[in-house]
C-alpha cells in the first residue's frame, strides 16, 4: 500500500479555515434560527438575542486580544495564513454584515410577527395620549429618581461606562460661541427593567424600551438646556483578565483585583442608535479614544441581548404548551437505593434528556449519608443559588472532609466562584484553587464512604458544568461508576490538583494538559494504521470546537490513508472537508437547536473493538495544553451502544443540521427524512414515563 503523503506545516493555508471566521459562521447559523419563520416566534427572538450576547463577549475578548497583537506589532501567521491585522479587517466586514441582517430581521420579520401575535414594540412618541399619559406618570415616579444626568464639563467629568451598559448621550446646546455645545450623559441603571409593560389594550399588549423612554425624557432630565442631537449607545471594553500566577501569592484577591480592573478596561467597540448625527459620534469616539472604524450604527434598539426580558413577560402571557419535564433516570429515583444502582452497574446521564436534579441528589445524599467520610469536587461554572454547593457546605458542616477545587478564572463567573468560595472556606471546606498556570476545566465528583468490604468510592465524570441551570438548556453527558479502577484515577486527578504530584499512569482517562493530545493523536495513527492493513477504520468525534492545528493534519493523514471520518462541531471548526486529496474522507456537521450542544464523544473503530470516550476536552489548544482537562473511557456494553444511538441520531439529523463545506462556509442538510435530533432523544426518554407526551411544532417547551 502507498504510504500516507506527509503534509508541510508550513504550507497550504487554504486547508484552515481561520478561528474568529469559523466562530462567526458560527454565530451566523445561530441567527439563521432567528431567521426562520418555522421557529415559534418567541424562539426567534432568543436567537436574535443570543446573537447579539455573542458578539458583545466576541469583542471583549477575541477582539480585543487581536487588537493589543497588531498594536505590538505582532505579524506571525495563523495556519490559515492570516496575520493579527487581517484578521481584524475579516472580522470587522463579516460582523458589519451580520449586524446589518440582525437589524434587518428585527425590523422586517421580528416586529411584524410579534404583532400579529399581539405583541406591540412602540416609540413612546407614537403612543395614544393615554399610553403617554401613564408612561411619564411611571417615569416621574419609578424612573427619574433613580437616575444622574450629567453635564460634562470641567468639573463634571465624563463618567465611567462599565461594559456593555446602555446609556443615553446628548448634545446640549450653549451661549458660548467658541464651545457651542457640550456633552451630556444618563446612564440606564442595571436595576431598572431595560422593556416596560404598559397597561393592557385590548387585543395587544405594548411595550417600550427604557433607552427611548430617557431619550424622549431628555427634557426632563436636562431642563431649559437646548437638545441639539441625542442617541442611546453601548461601549464593549476589553474584558480579559491579566493574573501572573506564579508572581503573587494569594490568587483569589489578585482575581479580585483584576475583576476591578476589568470593569475600566479600554473600549474595543462603540455602538449607537440611529439616527445619530457626525457631531455626537465624534464626541463619543473621543471620549472612548476609539476610531471611526470602531463605531458601529444599530437601525434598531441597542442591547438586542435584552430581548430575554421579552420573552420573560411573552411568555407569561401566552397559553402553556405541553412542557418537556426531563425524567429521573429510572435507577436512581430513590434515594435509599442511589448509590447501590451506582454499584450494580455504570450510569449514563444525558441532559436535558434526563433530569439533572439526580447529580444534585447525588451530592445531597453524601452530604446526609453517615457513612460517607469525604467528598471532592472540582467546580467552574456555577449558578448563584447551587443546590451541589449548598449540600457541599451541609457536608462540611457535618465534619465530613470536603474538598473543592475551584477555578477562580472561568471567564465572567469569577465573582460568583469567588463568592462561593469565600462561603465554603467559612463552613470549612477545604478550597484549592488548582495548578498554577492551568484552568481547571474537567467536571469531577468523587465520593468515599466506608462499608463492609471497606472502603468505596463513586465518581461522576462529565462533560458539563455542575450548573443546574445552565443543565436544563444545555446537552451533556455523564459517567456514574463505582469501577475501582476508574475511582481509583479520578482520586488520582483530584490528589494531582491539590498536592501537586506527578499524574502518574492512567488507563481509563486521558488528562489534560498531559495525556490528552497524545491520546488522540495515537488513537488516530491506529486508525491510520487499520486503515493500512485493510480493517475497519473509521472516527466519530462530537464536540464544541476543533482548532488544533495538530490533530487537524492528523486527522488529513487519516484520511488519505482512507479512514472515514465523520465529526459533529457545533462552533469553531478550522479543519476543511472535502477537499481533494486531502480531506475527502472527511464529513462534518453543525447542529444548532433549542439546545445548546454542549456534549463531547469520541468513538474510535479500532479494527472492530470500538472505543469510546467523553470528556470535558475540545480539540483546541487551550484544552490540550493550557487546562485540566479529563476524558473517560465507557467500558460498559450497554453505555456504549447507548453513545453509539446518540452519534447515530446526530448524524442523521437533517432538520436542523448544516454541513460544512470545503472553502468553511456551511448550508442546511438536505432535508429528507425529516429527523430532528433533540426531539427523537427527549422522544426516547419520555417514552417509558409518559407514552402519551406529544412534542409542540417547535420541538421542546422549557
Amino acid at each position: 500500500m502507498e504510504p500516507v503523503v506527509a503534509i508541510d506545516p508550513g504550507t497550504h493555508p487554504e486547508w484552515f479555515t481561520n478561528r474568529e471566521l469559523s466562530w462567526l459562521e458560527f454565530n451566523r447559523r445561530v441567527l439563521e434560527e432567528a431567521q426562520d419563520p418555522s421557529n415559534p416566534i418567541l424562539e426567534r427572538v432568543k436567537f436574535l438575542a443570543i446573537v447579539d450576547s455573542n458578539l458583545a463577549e466576541f469583542y471583549e475578548v477575541r477582539v480585543a486580544g487581536l487588537r493589543q497583537q497588531a498594536e505590538a506589532g505582532v505579524s506571525e501567521r495563523n495556519p490559515d495564513g492570516l496575520t493579527p491585522e487581517e484578521q481584524l479587517a475579516a472580522i470587522d466586514r463579516a460582523v458589519r454584515a451580520m449586524v446589518a441582517a440582525q437589524y434587518a430581521c428585527w425590523s422586517d420579520e421580528i416586529l411584524p410577527a410579534l404583532e400579529k401575535e399581539g405583541c406591540r414594540i412602540q416609540r413612546p412618541d407614537a403612543l395614544s395620549k393615554k399610553d403617554a399619559t401613564w408612561l411619564e406618570e411611571h417615569f416621574e415616579t419609578e424612573i427619574f429618581p433613580v437616575l444622574t444626568p450629567i453635564a460634562v464639563d470641567p468639573a463634571h467629568p465624563f463618567p465611567h461606562i462599565q461594559s456593555k451598559s446602555i446609556s443615553i448621550a446628548a448634545l446640549l446646546g450653549t451661549e458660548d460661541a467658541q464651545e457651542p455645545y457640550r456633552l451630556g450623559v444618563v446612564q440606564a441603571p442595571r436595576v431598572l427593567s431595560r422593556i416596560i409593560r404598559l397597561p393592557d389594550r385590548p387585543g395587544h399588549r405594548v411595550y417600550v424600551f427604557l433607552p427611548d423612554v430617557l431619550r424622549w425624557q431628555l427634557p426632563r432630565l436636562f431642563p431649559g438646556v437646548p437638545i441639539l442631537d441625542h442617541t442611546a449607545f453601548r461601549v464593549t471594553r476589553n474584558s480579559n483578565l491579566y493574573v501572573d500566577e506564579e508572581e503573587i501569592e494569594n490568587l483569589l484577591t489578585a482575581v479580585e483585583q483584576e475583576l476591578r480592573r476589568r470593569r475600566r478596561g479600554e473600549a474595543v467597540r462603540l455602538e449607537v442608535r440611529e439616527p445619530a448625527g457626525p457631531q455626537i459620534e465624534h464626541a463619543l469616539l473621543g471620549v472612548f479614544e476609539l476610531e471611526r472604524s470602531d463605531l458601529f450604527e444599530c437601525h434598531g434598539p441597542v442591547n438586542l441581548s435584552r430581548l430575554h426580558e421579552l420573552v420573560a413577560l411573552e411568555e407569561r402571557e401566552r397559553p402553556k404548551a405541553q412542557a418537556f419535564v426531563a425524567p429521573v433516570h429510572v435507577a436512581l429515583r430513590d434515594p435509599e437505593t442511589f448509590l447501590r444502582a451506582i454499584r450494580r452497574s455504570d450510569l449514563l446521564l444525558h441532559h436535558p434528556f434526563d433530569s439533572f436534579s439526580s447529580v444534585s441528589d447525588f451530592v445531597d445524599i453524601a452530604a446526609r449519608d453517615p457513612q460517607v467520610l469525604a467528598i471532592k469536587q472540582t467546580l467552574y461554572r456555577t449558578s448563584e443559588d447551587s443546590p451541589i454547593a449548598r449540600s457541599l457546605l451541609a457536608a462540611a458542616e457535618k465534619g465530613k472532609q470536603v474538598t473543592v477545587v475551584v477555578e477562580l478564572m472561568a471567564r465572567f463567573d469569577e465573582e460568583a466562584n469567588i463568592r462561593w468560595a469565600r462561603r465554603m472556606e467559612e463552613a470549612g471546606v477545604q478550597i484549592v484553587y488548582g495548578l498554577v498556570g492551568l484552568k481547571t476545566h474537567c467536571k469531577l465528583l468523587l465520593v468515599v464512604r466506608r462499608e463492609e468490604g471497606g472502603i468505596r468510592r463513586y465518581a461522576h465524570i462529565g462533560t458539563g458544568n455542575y450548573n443546574h441551570a445552565t443543565a436544563r438548556i444545555y446537552t451533556d453527558l455523564a459517567l456514574l461508576t463505582a469501577d475501582p479502577d476508574v475511582t481509583a484515577e479520578v482520586a488520582a486527578v483530584f490528589n494531582m490538583l491539590t498536592s501537586l504530584s506527578a499524574p502518574g499512569e492512567f488507563e481509563n482517562l486521558l488528562v489534560a494538559p498531559f495525556t490528552v493530545r497524545s491520546g488522540v493523536l495515537e488513537r488516530i495513527e491506529r486508525e491510520i494504521l487499520h486503515a493500512r492493513a485493510g480493517r475497519r477504520a473509521s472516527i466519530v468525534a462530537k464536540m464544541n470546537a476543533l482548532q488544533d492545528e495538530e490533530i487537524i493534519r492528523a486527522l488529513y493523514r487519516a484520511s488519505q490513508a482512507g479512514v472515514s471520518i465523520d465529526l459533529v462541531v457545533r462552533g469553531i471548526c478550522c479543519l476543511r472537508p472535502g477537499i481533494t486529496g486531502v480531506s475527502e474522507n472527511i464529513r462534518v456537521r453543525s447542529i444548532v437547536d433549542r439546545f445548546l450542544e454542549h456534549s463531547r464523544i469520541l468513538r474510535f473503530e479500532n479494527g472492530g473493538d470500538p472505543e469510546y470516550w467523553i470528556g470535558s476536552a475540545d480539540w483546541m489548544p487551550r484544552n490540550l495544553d493550557r487546562r485540566v482537562e479529563v476524558m473517560c473511557r465507557v467500558r460498559a456494553s450497554v453505555l456504549r451502544e447507548r453513545l453509539d444511538g446518540i452519534l447515530d441520531l446526530y448524524l442523521r439529523d437533517d432538520v436542523k443540521a448544516r454541513e460544512v463545506l470545503p472553502d468553511g462556509s456551511h448550508r442546511r442538510v438536505p432535508r429528507v427524512h425529516g429527523l430532528r435530533v433533540q426531539d427523537a432523544l427527549v422522544r426516547q426518554h419520555l417514552a417509558a414515563v409518559a407514552p402519551s407526551f406529544e412534542l409542540p411544532p417547535s420541538g421542546v417547551s422549557q
